[in-house]
């Protein structure tokens, strides 16, 4: 197990160069950049003054350089003569558009991210879980029935439409904004026992609406691989011998069916900082799934750049930690090569 460990974490090493090699080459696929455009407009205005400016940001962080270079300097190994150290040296940038240092410009939208996206992991396994278990359970019940048509129903809408309607009936009906994932003046505000009431009060909506699809789909997967499960041989072994429902129910079944949602955890952790953007635009969330959107729409290269890859960094190491639990929850998982004796 250890060198196994060992050895996953020598390739993410070359797996996170291929990684920031394409995403600056993506980042920069469209033609110009943030400045470029600036430039352009400052001088159809004839705005000498914050041209100076816009075109000494472009020298110091390396704009006008070659794409080798900027890509080496970007990663931070190549000194140039930029006004930033790179990615290595924790260095995120320059935010273009909203003038702010990228790693001071996206601290509390990440926290803010995560909180939502961390309460709708556990909003979707707390209630999949259970219904999942039952109606496989239950098979072919007017429960089962039930609740697989509600899952449809569940998978069938949209959440930027839920979105939608849930914020006009909140408005028209009672009067109430659920816009936002706290109050304006708690923007801006350190963080206290008010504050965190307030994301509180705010946070249920996004949850449930975020959370909705992904609950319909879970409960279809585990429904899925409980009732594999149970057709298997061992189950029926399991009952000739007298084991209780519910412990072989939890203790093989139920273990096994988990694999699918274990793997998943490697698309889990960068939906934690990513997820839901469309959503967070409908509902005007302070998140980070909208500020990148801005940010590759207007090409503000190392703010995309860097909320890119740490997507990517976490999607590495989500792959690493699923791949671990797995081997721990399936005995039947081999880490090493080689027939099974």
């Amino acid at each position: 197990m250890l060198n196994y460990t060992i050895r996953r974490i020598l390739i993410m090493i070359p797996t996170l160069v291929v990684i920031s090699f394409l995403v600056f080459v993506i980042i920069q696929l469209p033609p110009g950049d943030f400045l470029s455009n600036q430039i352009a407009e400052l001088k159809s205005q004839g705005d000498t003054g914050s041209l100076e400016k816009v075109e000494f940001l472009r020298r110091q962080y390396g704009l006008d350089k070659p794409f080798p270079e900027r890509y080496a300097t970007w990663v931070g190994i190549w000194p140039g003569d930029r006004g930033f150290s790179g990615l290595l040296q924790g260095d995120w940038g320059w935010s273009f558009e909203h003038d702010l240092p990228v790693k001071d410009l996206v601290g509390q939208r990440m926290l803010l991210s995560f909180i939502l996206n961390f309460s709708v992991i556990l909003f979707t396994w707390a209630v999949a879980f259970p219904i999942g278990v039952y109606v496989a359970t239950h098979q072919y019940s007017w429960s089962d029935h039930g609740l697989t048509l509600l899952g449809y129903v569940g998978l069938a809408t949209p959440n930027f439409l839920l979105a939608l309607v849930l914020l006009y009936f909140a408005n028209v009906e009672f009067g109430l904004s659920i816009g936002g994932i706290m109050d304006p003046e708690y923007l801006s505000q350190p963080w206290d026992w008010a504050k965190v009431r307030s994301v509180l009060t705010h946070l249920w909506i996004p949850v449930i609406v975020i959370g909705t699809s992904g609950t319909a789909a879970m409960i279809r997967r585990l429904r899925a691989n409980l009732l594999d499960e149970l057709q298997k041989q061992y189950v029926v072994t399991a009952r000739a011998k007298g084991m209780p429902a519910f412990r072989l129910l939890v203790k093989y079944p139920l273990r096994m069916s988990l694999n699918p949602f274990i793997s998943d955890i490697g698309n889990l952790l960068p939906s934690v900082i990513s997820g839901s953007a469309i959503v967070a635009v409908v509902l005007s969330l302070q998140t980070s799934g909208p500020m990148l959107l801005e940010a590759i729409r207007s090409q503000d290269t190392y703010l995309a750049g860097s909320f890119l890859m740490f997507l990517s960094l976490l999607a590495v190491i989500g792959t690493l930690v699923s791949d671990l639990l797995l081997a721990l929850l399936d005995p039947r998982i081999r880490l090493s090569g080689g027939v099974a004796k």
